[in-house]
């Protein structure tokens, strides 16, 4: 392996106990490119090509108030295969927040679990009060990367190979957008959605293949909200009004108290792609709260959408959690929110929504073909979860055809990333591919690339790449194939 260091950014931060702080949640100021990785088990296919991108949260400087693992600045890693081989590199997102911070040396913004005031200047998003960190999600889209923020922020574009920061995306409106964009592979187009706290609430919009803003239209809502994610099929979008959001009495004195409001439905607006606000129609279903959703497609009269259904959306506090961090631990935790696969029909003759559980465990942060996307599907792959932990521990393929899954466990210690669907080049099978991932070995004190067939995902990795340094956990993350990487 050929590293070249590059120099440390500028970092104030402390040691403490904070459980996000340290661990898998180690954060990393150290930026590096690397060749020719080792291979320290098995070869890399030579039938893959593109590019592993994973969006990672690592906070710089000392906190000014509470820690959230949430606030950590964007740090992207890429790992780039071709021709059998790997190269890797990653870079902070130079945000203003994270240029003006590295002026200051010190933290600027409060965080997400703050009181009001604890920033020294104004904030950003719906929140009003954090940096835009950038540091929740990553698509490629128009031959760049596009960072985002899970609060709306402005969208920050990277070349998707050397890490760049380009800028702002040019077209991002006034309101910001939100984490998960969606791009349909099929026409180049990405789907958005912002919300905030003034009225309409709520906007969605469009982007085309050459990064252009086509579409973008209010969708009112009572109040404010907190969506999280959106889906689309062919022909609809599908955005969400669900019950868990701030308290509204509470927002009045600036405090971001979010809250279960029992009586109250989960509602999906179904538009048009390129629809107006005229067209939107609402369906109704189960409370719940979902934070991610796989799929969506349509199958006749009915709209087919697939995610997450949190059995407890606000689950009370961990008790076996370190003294201080009760909240914020059963918050992040998949097994206090009890997130189950679930399928929402919406029925577009008649305005009805049937449900039903796909799968009684806890799982959650899924993948699937983005070939597929927006269209009918086959097989999803989702993540399991060390319980009482925001850390991935394993992955469950599900045939939503049959039924049938499989499983792989990681072993104790070794913690995975959101790993997407990688199709092999040539691939003509909807899992013909493999699913790629980050490894951060807390036994070993390292972090790997892996490589796991989709087909045979219980035999594990059929390839281990040893990484320069021992990567920070993080949320999301996404493949870019070698032709999607040359649209522009």
């Amino acid at each position: 392996m050929i590293v070249e260091r590059l120099a440390h950014v500028v970092s104030s931060l402390k040691p403490s106990n904070h459980p996000y702080l340290n661990g898998p949640w180690t954060p990393l100021t150290e930026e590096v490119n690397a060749e020719d990785l080792d291979v320290i088990d098995g070869a890399i296919p030579a039938d893959l090509d593109g590019v592993y991108l994973r969006n990672t949260e690592n906070q710089v400087h000392q906190p000014l108030g509470r820690f959230h693992p949430f606030d950590g600045d964007a740090m992207i890693h890429a790992i780039e295969f071709s021709g059998g081989r790997a190269r890797y590199r990653n870079r902070f997102v130079r945000t203003r927040c994270f240029q003006a911070e590295q002026e200051a040396g010190a933290s600027l913004w409060g965080g997400l679990a703050d009181r009001p005031g604890a920033g020294l200047r104004p904030g950003f998003g719906a929140h009003g009060s954090l940096k835009d960190n950038a540091s929740t999600d990553v698509v490629v889209h128009a031959g760049a990367a596009l960072a985002t923020f899970y609060q709306c922020g402005e969208g920050y574009r990277l070349d998707p190979t050397t890490l760049e920061t380009l800028g702002v995306a040019g077209w991002v409106p006034l309101d910001g957008l939100s984490a998960h964009a969606k791009l349909d592979e099929a026409t180049g187009e990405l789907m958005f959605f912002n919300y905030s706290k003034h009225p309409p609430y709520m906007h969605y919009g469009v982007v085309d293949a050459g990064n252009r803003l086509v579409t973008y239209i209010p969708v009112e809502l009572p109040g404010p909200r907190l969506p999280h994610d959106m889906a689309f099929s062919e022909r609809y979008s599908i955005l969400n009004d669900l019950p868990m959001f701030w308290d509204a009495e509470l927002l009045k004195r600036d405090i971001h108290a979010v809250r279960l409001h029992e009586g109250m439905a989960s509602r999906f607006a179904v538009v048009p792609r390129h629809g107006s606000a005229q067209d939107i129609r609402w369906f109704e279903a189960a409370p719940t709260y979902v934070l991610h959703w796989l799929n969506a497609y349509e199958d006749g009269d009915e709209l087919i959408l697939d995610g997450y259904f949190q059995e407890a959306p606000m689950p009370p506090p961990r008790a076996d959690a370190p003294a201080g961090y009760e909240h914020m631990m059963a918050y992040l935790d998949e097994w206090s929110l009890r997130s189950k696969l679930h399928r929402w029909r919406f029925n577009l003759a008649d305005g009805t929504t049937r449900e039903e559980r796909l799968d009684d465990r806890v799982v959650e942060f899924g993948t699937f073909n983005q070939r597929h996307a927006g269209r009918r599907y086959r097989y999803a792959y989702s993540t399991t979860t060390k319980p009482g932990w925001f850390l991935f521990n394993g992955f469950i393929k599900h045939d939503l055809e049959t039924g049938k899954s499989w499983e792989l466990k990681l072993e104790e210690g070794r913690f995975a990333s959101e790993a997407p669907f990688a199709p092999r080049v040539g691939a003509t099978q909807e899992d013909d591919g493999f699913l790629v991932g980050f490894i951060t070995d807390e036994n070993a004190g390292r972090s790997e690339c892996v490589l796991i067939d989709a087909r045979r995902i219980e035999d594990g990795p059929v390839c281990r790449i040893l990484l320069p340094h021992k990567l920070c956990s993080g949320s999301h993350s996404c493949w870019a194939s070698r032709e999607s990487l040359a649209r522009t």
